[in-house]
């Protein structure tokens, strides 16, 4: 069986194919990735209709390249699988669109796909791929979460974020430090050669007792500690007493004027209390269900600090934690395929020649 596998729910078009035979694991054969970031950098973040017209363009291209590097013709797909939801509707309708339109002119089914279900399953795509049942921290821009995970299709939510992303807080800190989009990877970079420790940042709901996240009041904490920084050192250009600082809108006007260190220092602290919040809440987590077995997927689960922290923190505890390969950690068509692959695999769906399509911009997992 072979599933051609479409995503398209954001700024990075992705395509792919996986095969499997019998009851096999499912396999990556081949996958192309293309991603906006440098379109949308002079907006300092996505713009909807930009991101849409670039799939267009990207998407079929992108699809003769897979097949070329699988070997393989159009012919050759049994499947055609694309990203329904959640994400940007009019780039879902880009992937939906032309996963539909192959699927009629190739007489082959179609299958819809759940975007987060395919962060979550695209561990199984790497060299330790995981085995049920397990803890999931789905960490990325839009999402965090903290389900459990029964099998393909038997997902209980946990825990969730009540505002802003994690990934949301990297990239918002990031802009205020004038990092530029996308801020998260370069604020992870210059926290590399900060002081965790510098800056007393607070740490949203770790003692709640409970498996929700909140990140938005850290973004105003940072907020607030960039323009302390700031007036400090004015003040102490006109050898005068650094003022008392309340927020006051979110210019943080001067910051990148500060010496490199304290700029690093504000950033390492910020990453400190994300990761942190995201290490405690999932080990949490685990304590909760009993279970022995971590999994972590969406694109904030590329950073190397988070790793480094669940890594130390499971290994204490004898438990085992996977993860995407690096380079399926962000939005692809790899996940898309494979999560496809695995629902017909396991008879929980099966594929549709009905072409009439429908996307579906929010959709919560466990409701599937």
């Amino acid at each position: 069986m072979l599933v051609l596998g479409i995503e398209s729910s954001c700024d990075e078009t992705g395509v792919a194919l996986v095969h499997w035979h019998d009851q096999s694991m499912p396999k990556l054969l081949s996958h192309a990735l293309y991603s906006q970031i440098d379109m949308h950098q002079a907006f300092g973040g996505v713009v909807p209709e930009l991101a849409s017209r670039d799939h267009i363009r990207r998407v079929l291209p992108l699809t003769q390249e897979v097949l070329l590097a699988g070997n393989r013709t159009l012919s050759d797909v049994d499947v055609v699988a694309y990203t329904r939801g959640p994400g940007l509707a009019g780039a879902l309708l880009v992937g939906a669109g032309v996963a539909c339109a192959l699927g009629a002119a190739l007489d082959k089914p179609v299958l819809g796909v759940h975007h987060l279900e395919g962060h979550l399953l695209s561990p199984f795509l790497s060299a330790d791929p995981p085995e049920f049942p397990f803890v999931a921290l789905l960490v990325s821009g839009g999402h965090t979460q903290l389900m459990r995970v029964d099998g393909v299709g038997r997902y209980q939510l946990l825990g969730e974020t009540i505002d802003d992303a994690a990934g949301e807080a990297f990239d918002k800190s990031a802009k205020l430090m004038g990092l530029g989009y996308p801020g998260g990877p370069a604020l992870a970079k210059m926290a590399e050669q900060g002081d965790a420790a510098a800056y007393a940042l607070p740490r949203p709901l770790l003692k709640s007792g409970n498996l929700d996240f909140s990140f938005a009041g850290l973004k105003t904490a940072v907020l607030v500690q960039a323009q302390r920084m700031v007036a400090a050192e004015r003040a102490q250009l006109l050898g005068q007493q650094p003022p008392q600082v309340q927020p006051t809108g979110s210019s943080t006007a001067g910051f990148d004027a500060l010496p490199i260190a304290q700029q690093c220092d504000l950033a390492a602290s910020t990453q400190a209390a994300i990761v942190e919040v995201l290490a405690k809440k999932s080990l949490l987590a685990l304590k909760h269900t009993g279970l022995q077995r971590l999994v972590v997927a969406g694109g904030v689960g590329a950073n190397r600090a988070l790793r480094e922290q669940l890594n130390a923190a499971c290994a204490n505890r004898s438990v085992r934690v996977h993860y995407p390969e690096l380079h399926l950690c962000t939005d692809n068509g790899a996940m898309i395929a494979m999560a496809a692959a695995m629902r017909l695999q396991s008879g929980l769906q099966q594929a549709s020649k009905t072409y009439a399509f429908d996307v579906k911009p929010r959709w919560p997992l466990d409701s599937l």
